[in-house]
């Protein structure tokens, strides 16, 4: 036999052995080492890496990584790599990715209504009132509405009381506020509060805000004191009024598909985590407040308390053109004590 026949017949048997091994591991569904790698769920928000969404979902990761001892793996995407919240809750609801918080009242509502509830001016007194009200039989029954939608709800991390931003004037009355560009979320009950208020409502995505208020297309927005903190908008943005107008949680939900493909345990160390780190966010963010204030004070902006009674009689009649939210929901977040 020639070199070039041997030469020809050893690669043939090589060939041929390789094939055998990967129909052997075709035939038991993967090898050993995919095993050991357990799963991994990709986590996405528009926050940047010291917005609110991020400190929760870090900490959400490393609590489930340290429950899981690494079989579950969580991988953030932050800063809207993803596209933005509307984006993200779309590719929740197609699998294309497994968990996202966001804003329930922002794009989030376009898909689920009910949670137009939290665009309703001065529904929720305080914290207390809040955490009274998410932690028991409501925040259940808003969830139902959100597994009606290919998603699950987890649970609520905290973003905050909203405040108003801008850079034209004090507001300290609704008067104030007459005629000024105001970016509100792609949601209608923001654009029915805006009116109500006689200022211009103007949608505008988050992760687009910081470049919207620079550039003037709009003169002022609304939000949570840790986001103007961690989105930078003082730097673009001279006055705050304290109006404490609405409160916002952080929604967190996972695909359902994903969801029922877990075992028990698996589930449970997801759920696990998300109340822990709702603890945790909570009480961040409220120790974080007054240093807020006062960095943003020194960085030269005027922090104004307005009169809030007058900002809620002016938006009184914005509940009535939230039509999609059941009117007993509402009556018994204003009972719950």
């Amino acid at each position: 036999m020639s070199i070039r026949n041997v030469i020809i017949t050893a690669l043939l048997l090589l060939l041929f052995v390789l094939g055998s091994a990967c129909s052997n591991t075709n035939e038991t569904g993967g090898n050993d080492s995919d095993d050991k790698e357990g799963i991994s769920l990709k986590l996405a928000h528009v926050g940047s890496d010291s917005h609110q969404y991020n400190i929760a979902s870090e900490k959400f990761k490393e609590l489930v990584e340290e429950q899981s001892k690494g079989s579950i793996h969580i991988e953030i995407h932050g800063n809207a790599t993803l596209g933005s919240e509307a984006d993200a809750i779309e590719q929740v609801m197609d699998g294309s990715i497994e968990i996202t918080t966001v804003a329930p009242d922002s794009s989030f509502a376009n898909t689920v209504p009910e949670m137009n509830i939290f665009g309703i001016p001065y529904l929720f007194q305080d914290r207390e009132h809040v955490y009274s009200v998410l932690d028991g039989e409501i925040g259940e029954q808003l969830f139902t509405y959100v597994d009606q939608h290919q998603m699950k709800g987890l649970g609520w991390w905290e973003v905050g009381f909203r405040h108003l931003t801008n850079n034209k004037k004090e507001i300290k009355t609704p008067e104030d506020m007459k005629s000024l560009k105001i970016r509100v979320q792609p949601s209608p009950v923001w654009e029915v509060h805006m009116k109500s208020l006689n200022a211009s409502p103007t949608p505008v995505d988050f992760n687009e805000l910081y470049s919207a208020l620079d550039q003037g297309l709009v003169d002022g927005q609304e939000n949570p004191l840790p986001t103007i903190d961690s989105m930078k908008f003082y730097e673009v943005q001279q006055y705050v009024s304290l109006t404490a107008h609405t409160y916002n949680p952080a929604i967190v939900v996972i695909n359902q598909g994903v969801w029922e493909s877990l075992n028990e345990e698996q589930r449970q160390i997801l759920q696990d985590a998300v109340d822990e780190t709702t603890n945790f966010i909570r009480k961040t963010l409220e120790e974080q407040e007054s240093e807020i204030i006062k960095k943003l004070e020194d960085n030269g902006v005027t922090i104004t308390e307005p009169d809030r009674e007058l900002f809620k009689d002016a938006t009184k009649e914005v509940r009535e053109a939230v039509k999609e939210v059941p009117e007993e929901l509402i009556e018994k977040i204003e009972k719950t004590k």
